[in-house]
Formats: C-alpha cells, structure tokens, sequence
C-alpha cells in the first residue's frame, strides 16, 4: 500500500472545489435529486479502496451512498442527493455526513459538512394546504361580509404576511382556480397576495352546514408556482351567546413572581368555553389557559420596566369551542410593581489593581461602575470597609471613587506591600440590597534611594598573607528590603577585593610598606530587588583609605662588624670601650635597636649603657689582674619597636685589657695633659681584614685543591723519573756519592738539575768528591762549595766555620 503522507498520509490529494480536511460545502435549498455535491481524488496503488457513508447527522435520506470510480490510475468519489431529497433551509440548514475511506489495512475517517443556504427566490407550498385534502377552515355563517377566514402562509412568504402596502407590491400571487358558480356559492371567495382568504361580499347567512372547497394557485417569480386546498365549513350560529362573570379591572403584581405564578382567573358563561389572549399578541409576560382562563407569567417580570412593559393592557377573548364566532372580549390592565430582588451588580466584581509606592494622595486606583438591576435609579450609597493593614487608612472613597488618601510609602519599618479592604455598595430598594466588593491593592516598591557608604581607614600590616580580613564596607540603602547591596570595586589596586555580597575587603597580594603605604580604594555599590523592574537599579561610591603598617624585615647591620680593641683600665672605674653603630639600610628611618652581650662576658666585666659598650672595673681593693687579659665578646643588636618580629645581627668586638701602672705613665704619650692617675689612657688598635664572599671562598677552595693535586701528579713523575736515572749508574759511583753526602751532616738543601753532559768523566769525578780533611779559614766567605755534577744532579756543599756561618763549637767539618 503506497500512500501520499501529507494531509494524514492516504488522504485527498485533489478535490474539485480545493477545500481541504475537515470538507465543507454550501449548497442551496433548491437544488433537487442527483445534484454532485462533492467530490474527492484518492490514491490507492495495491488494494482495492471503499468510500463508505456511515451517519448522517440529523438523520436524513437527502443523501446518496457516495461512488468511487478509478480514473487514470486514481480513484474520484462523489457525493449525491437523493431522489428524496427535498431541501428546506428553514427546517434543516446544517447536515454533517460522515465518511469513511478505507484503503487495505488503512482506514481514514472525515466528515462532510452541508450547509444549506435559504433561497430568497423559492416558496414552497407546505403544511396542510399542500395536502391531499387540504386545510379545513370553520366558520359561522354569521361572519361579516368579506371578513377574513384564513390567512395562507407559505415558507419564504412569511415576511410578506407582516406586509401592509398594496397587493400590486408583492412578489407572490394568489388566485382561487376552482369553480364557484351558484346557487351552490352565495357568492366568491377572494383570496390576496397577502394569502388572507375573505368570506363572499353576500356573507354567509342561511349557508350552514355546507362545505366549499377552494383550489388556491400560488404563483411567484420567474413562472413557478404551487396549489392547494382549502375547505371551508360553515358552522350554525346558536342563540347561546357566551359572556365573562368579571368586568374590566386593574390588578396589581409583584415583580418578584416566579415563572407560572396565577396572575389571575377569567370566567366566561357558555357551553365548552375557551380563552386565548387578543392583546398583545405576542404576549411574552402572560398566557392564559385555554380552559380554566387563568392568566399566568411567563417570563421573569424584573425584565417589565426594561421592556416598558410595567403596565400591561391585556384583551382576553372567551368563545365557544364548537362555534368560536360565539365569543365575548375582556380587558384589564396589569401593574408589575417592583420589587428590591438583586442587590446591585459591580464591574468588576473584584478589585485587584497595583500602585507605585510614589503615587501622590487622591490618585484614582480603578475605576468601579456598580447598577441596580431592579431599578435604573443612581441611588447607590458606597462605604469603605479597610481590613489590613491597621492604622491611618492609605484608602478613601470619594463619590464612588477609590483614591490613595495616604503615602504608601513601603520603605518604613513594619509596612506592607497589600492593602485589603472592601467596598460596601447599598441600593436604594426596599428591602435594602448589599454588594461586597473585596479591594486588593498591591503596593509595588519604587527605588527612590541610592545606597551609600561612609569613607573608612583600614590598617594592615606589610606582612599580612593572602586572604586577609581587612575590614567590611557598611552600605546603607533606605529602600524596602533595606541595605539589598552589591558592592565591587573600581579600577583601583590589584591587590585588594572586595566581596560583592558582605562587602569585606580582602588582601589578595602582598604589600611592601617602603615600596607604597597608602592605598586607595573606591568601592561601587549598587541596590537590587528594590523596585518592581528587576531591571532598575541605583548606585553609589565610597573611597576607603588603606595604611600599610611597617613591620621589619631585614635585620640590622653594624659598622664594623668586627672590631679590635686595647684598653688601660683602672682598677674601681669604668671605661667607655666603644659605641656600635648599626642600622637597616633597606629601612633607615628605623633607628631604635635594642643592644645585649649574648657572649664572652664571662666574668661580667662589660655592660651595655644603649650601644656604649662600657668596661666595669673590680672595686677598690679587690683582686686586680696584673697581666693584660683579652675578651671576645659578642653583641646582639635587634631592631625594637612594637612590630613583630624582630630581627637580630651579632656582632663581635675583641677586647684587649691591659692594666694601668705607673711606669706606663712615664712612657705614655704627650697628646693630652691629664693627670695618669684620673684619666685612663685608652689605645685603640684596628686591624683591617678582607672578607670575601661566600661563594668567592668555595671558588677558591676548590681551585687550590685542583692546583695541589696537579703539582703532585707533576712531583710524582718528576720523582720516578729521577729514581730510574739513579738505578742506571753503576753501584759505587751510587756509594761514594752518599757517603760525602752523609759527611756533611745534612748540609745539602738541594738539587738542580743540571744540562746532561754528552761526555762523563767518571774517575775524577768520583775523587773530586773525596773530602781532604782541611779546615778552611774563619774569614772565608761562607758559601756553597763548587758544585759537583755526576750523572743529571749537581750538588752543592756548604762549609761551615765562625760563628757568623750559624755555628758554634767544635765538630765543624
């Protein structure tokens, strides 16, 4: 099964008149049997398809089954009226077929909707008149000459009935085509265009019990037209005449009456008596029964003073039911009072409407247009009822109308945002008629303020880690939920955040109090959620001032730091020895240390006075040291201050004492003229010295240790190769040459090496080397003998004699 998927897959590919699902048609109602009223295009390729009709709503038989020819490949379905179809807009204006196409397994339902339009050129002959035996009409032969019988009313004429201009006027003809010859017809029927059938000019006296059959001929536009019958039987006309018991009256109702209340009871005399209304007809407030002739409502009689029906003449007819030209009128007038049934209605009935905060005093919330359904009267009383919130009323009714009688204002502490109250709406009816409407005025805040801030100080220390608290900014917002506050902060310093929800201010790099000791920071503050557009927002600034607090963090250096000193002391006094001088060159506004001796003031002889170091002589007659005594002292200098921490150097000073004497007096210089015995003399000795840099010192290690073991490597083959010289010599040569050595007593202090000599002279010499046993003179220079060459070494001998050579006494060689 191939099918199209689009329009619900297997359905209509074309249709004649282009309508698509759901299909509709409009046709007339004087369209006649086999008329096509629709068609269709299906596609169905593998399966023999069925276009079924399966409803008809409202039942009819107007329609026939719908066919389904294959054509060209596809399959054309159409819909047809009926041989019976007999269309009537007036009756039925709306038909819905319901169809059902069915293609192998797939089964496709759609409806047909036909409307049927009224056709303002076509009348029908229908009803009685159109039947076989036509429409029987009784009369009593006492009905006036011409008197109107019966009145023919054909669909599609209907509007022509209310029509009073001249018969030449209307569209339709009426004739009577039956024969009317007399004796049999006292005279002829008549019949107009209106369709109203008259008795004979002549009247129908001494004409009772007859019948007189009337074939009547409608014709109308363009040569059409239908017939009719009408039978016309005459009644006779009785003595009995038929009377009312009551006379004409006024009465008096509530309008509350519901409907089918008894408004009140007519009698009449007569056989087989019957009522109907004569005025007004239509009569939509009352009706009579046609037998016991009680006139009751029938619709609500609130509506009688909108209508202008509050007073209502009604003209009630009684006649006899076998002869109905018997008859007798009554008229009496009806009086609907009203009465207070609805309390008055309100638009709208519920209040609900929102107000800026802002809004000034008699500013109109919404207007309220209340009626009084029983009464067009304006007599309408209104009263505020206020439910919440308590205190001094924001709302006032003036003439009806609601108004802000008070600030709303939201901002102040313990203030709603919804004012509730209700507005008390009394008629002017008896009994008096309440309408409550409930008031709902909702409050929607206005972001009148913008936030601010008051400009603050913070301290931090220059040492202070990441993260740190340094204080918070305190924006103040005096909008409703007060202080809704953002803050950040402008371009400004890196080094500091500020936390958009509390407003802390965080230290987020580190500072350097020589580098930068005052920060400033502006901090943006914006509010939200403080008027009823998210969107809005005010804002604000505050600059707050950051001091860094200096906190040390180098260490102080002294000048020098190592320090040599001489000092004559006097036994019971004390001796200035030095004054230190230290500082911090990264800080030089620090200037206050702190001074301690941490060593080498083992027998407490010095003390501190700041950075004088003084010397403490023993009292008078205690032991006094006799010979100089030397102190290593060390002294610890530390920055001081309230800042932590501290950081600390030591220096060193050596500390020669040497004790005062007389005799020293006698030798002591002449600089100064004081008295030896009162002022000491105080000999400072400074030895310069280098110090180099550490890693200049490992440099220098590790050079010379490289040095040191290339001079080695260079003695030791030095040293080999003088040994294998030695071994190559013969034996003796080797003897003597150690024996003269041994001879000197150690006198030789070494060697040279010589040019080797390409010729050797081996005996002399070897006796050359031979000592002669001569001393040699006391004025002799003392020397180096002549050199002695043997083989690649050259020896030198020393002699030694006088005491000017080094040596003395006896055993001289």
């Amino acid at each position: 099964m191939v099918l199209l998927r689009s329009l619900g897959l297997l359905l209509v590919l074309g249709v004649s008149d282009r309508h698509s699902l759901p299909w509709s048609v409009n046709i007339s109602e004087s369209l006649g049997p086999g008329t096509l009223l629709q068609s269709f295009v299906f596609n169905c390729s593998s399966h023999m398809p069925t276009l079924e009709l399966i409803r008809v709503q409202p039942h009819s038989t107007f329609f026939n089954p719908p066919s389904l020819t294959r054509l060209q490949g596809q399959y054309l379905g159409k819909v047809t009226l009926s041989s019976s179809a007999r269309l009537d807009a007036l009756a039925v204006n709306h038909y819905e077929l319901q169809l059902r196409f069915t293609c192998g397994n797939y089964v496709m339902n759609g409806p047909l909707t036909v409307h049927v339009q009224r056709d303002l050129g076509r009348v029908q002959c229908a009803g009685q008149f159109a039947g076989p035996a036509g429409d029987l009409i009784q009369v009593l032969e006492t009905v006036p000459p011409r008197a109107r019988l019966y009145t023919l009313l054909l669909p599609g004429l209907e509007h022509q009935g209310a029509q009073l201009g001249p018969p030449a006027l209307l569209s339709c003809q009426m004739s009577i085509t039956s024969a009317q010859d007399p004796p049999y017809f006292p005279g002829p029927f008549s019949i107009n265009g209106r369709g109203w059938l008259q008795a004979p000019a002549q009247g129908l006296k001494g004409q009772a019990h007859k019948l007189f059959q009337l074939r009547v001929s409608v014709a109308f536009g363009q040569g059409r037209s239908c017939q009719g019958m009408l039978t016309v039987k005459v009644l006779p006309a009785l003595s009995i005449q038929v009377s009312f018991l009551q006379q004409n009256q006024n009465i008096t109702i509530p309008e509350d009456l519901t409907l089918g209340s008894e408004v009140v009871q007519v009698q009449a005399r007569g056989p087989h008596v019957r009522f109907e209304i004569l005025s007004p007809v239509p009569c939509p407030l009352f009706s009579i029964g046609r037998v016991d002739g009680v006139v009751r409502t029938t619709a609500p009689l609130g509506t009688a003073r909108a209508t202008g029906a509050a007073v209502t003449r009604l003209q009630v007819k009684a006649f006899e039911l076998l002869r109905p030209a018997a008859s007798a009128e009554l008229e009496f007038i009806v009086n609907v009072r009203p009465v207070n049934l609805w309390p008055p209605r309100c638009h709208p009935a519920l209040l609900v409407t929102h107000m800026p905060e802002t809004a000034p005093v008699g500013t109109v919330l919404k207007p309220l247009t209340c009626v009084d359904p029983d009464a067009d009267r304006d007599t309408l009383d209104y009263q505020l009822l206020l439910h919440s919130p308590p205190g001094p009323a924001s709302l006032r009714l003036r003439d009806g109308v609601l108004e802000v009688n008070a600030s709303l204002d939201c901002d102040t502490p313990g203030a709603c945002f919804q004012h509730a109250a209700s507005i008390m709406v009394v008629d002017g009816g008896q009994p008096p008629m309440t309408t409550e409407v409930p008031v709902l005025v909702v409050v929607t805040p206005v972001n009148e303020f913008s936030p601010a801030c008051a400009p603050r100080t913070f301290r931090v220390r220059e040492d202070a880690g990441p993260h740190t608290l340094l204080g918070s900014v305190a924006g103040t917002d005096m909008d409703y939920p007060r202080n809704s506050i953002k803050y950040s902060a402008s371009r400004g310093p890196a080094a500091f955040a500020v936390d958009h929800l509390s407003g802390e201010v965080h230290l987020l790099a580190p500072l350097d109090y020589e580098q930068q000791r005052l920060y400033r920071l502006t901090v943006l503050l914006s509010d939200y959620g403080q008027d009823w557009d998210p969107t809005f927002h005010r804002s604000g600034s505050c600059t707050i001032a950051i001091e860094v607090e200096d906190v040390n963090d180098h260490a102080p250096e002294c000048e020098p730091p190592f320090q040599e000193l001489t000092v004559h002391t006097h036994s019971g006094r004390s001796v200035e020895v030095t004054k230190m001088s230290c500082q911090i060159p990264q800080e030089p506004q620090r200037l206050t240390f702190s001074y301690s001796i941490v060593g080498g003031n083992s027998q407490r002889r010095f003390s501190l006075q700041g950075a004088v170091l003084v010397h403490s002589d023993p009292v008078l007659g205690s032991p006094w040291p006799e010979q100089p005594h030397t102190y290593e002292l060390l002294i610890r200098v530390a920055d001081a201050g309230p800042s932590t921490p501290h950081f600390s150097t030591t220096a060193t000073i050596i500390v020669h004492l040497v004790p005062w004497r007389a005799s020293t007096v006698a030798t002591s210089t002449h600089r100064a003229r004081v008295s030896s015995m009162t002022t000491p003399l105080l000999v400072t000795g400074t030895e310069a010295f280098w110090q180099p840099e550490p890693w200049f010192v490992v440099v220098l290690t590790v050079t010379s240790a490289l040095l040191l073991l290339a001079l080695g490597w260079l003695l030791s083959c030095l040293l080999g190769r003088v040994a294998h010289v030695l071994q190559a010599r013969n034996k003796p040569a080797q003897a003597l040459l150690l024996n003269s050595i041994q001879g000197t007593e150690g006198s030789v202090e070494g060697f040279m090496e010589a040019p080797r000599m390409e010729t050797l002279q081996a005996p002399s010499s070897v006796m050359s080397l031979h000592f002669d046993g001569r001393a040699q003179d006391s004025q002799e220079v003392c020397g180096p003998e002549p050199a002695y060459t043997t083989g690649e070494l050259s020896f030198l001998t020393f002699s030694y004699g006088d005491p000017g050579c080094g040596m003395t006494g006896p055993g001289r060689s």
